[in-house]
């Protein structure tokens, strides 16, 4: 089922997500429709915050996101195929981030039509657990790299725009402030 996208000013979005402890059948039909919203509104990652769950849940999948911005992966030390992993579900992740800051475009899915350049390190080494509550541990470059840091993000409450400049977040200064208008507006509403 296609879920609604929680979008910029809805308080939810900077909510530390709570540790699941086990799965439920509600948890995986949640992970399938988070994979499904994510591929329908065509994002390589989606956290439980941006569709209105504050829980330590991550799906991506960056295989379609073309030639142009490529992704590294390590299994056990040694590179591995994208495939190994994808599509990827991410449970309670702690990661860390190393190597030096690389500058790239970003946009999220609970952004509409806004993006901006950020500074992310290049690498991350990742420990989570997948949907079935098995360890898995890897390590990411590239895309991938990225993806899991914006996610990971979401899943304590930061945004991509808390990683901006002052100068690229004030180039969409106005975008923001209308979209979070537009989105208080609407949760009076309901």
């Amino acid at each position: 089922m296609i879920l609604e996208i929680t979008k910029y000013g809805n308080p939810i979005l900077r909510q530390k997500g709570a540790v699941i402890e086990k799965i439920t059948p509600d948890i995986k039909k949640l992970i399938a429709d988070m994979f499904e919203t994510m591929h329908e509104r065509h994002g390589v990652g989606l956290a439980a915050q941006q569709i209105g769950k504050a829980l330590q849940l991550t799906v991506i999948d960056v295989r379609g996101a073309g030639e142009d911005r490529p992704s590294t992966l390590e299994l056990n030390g040694k590179p591995a195929e994208l495939d190994a992993i994808m599509p990827l579900v991410l449970i309670n992740p702690e990661i860390k981030p190393d190597g030096e800051p690389v500058a790239g475009g970003e946009g999220c899915l609970s952004f509409p039509e806004i993006f901006g350049e950020i500074a992310r390190p290049e690498f991350v080494d990742v420990k989570a657990l997948n949907e079935k509550l098995k360890p898995i541990a890897f390590r990411a470059g590239g895309l991938l790299a990225r993806a899991i840091q914006h996610e990971t993000d979401h899943l304590n409450g930061i945004l991509f725009i808390d990683r901006m400049s002052k100068k690229v977040k004030e180039e969409i200064r106005d975008e923001l402030d209308a979209l979070q208008k537009a989105t208080k507006a609407e949760l009076q509403k309901k």
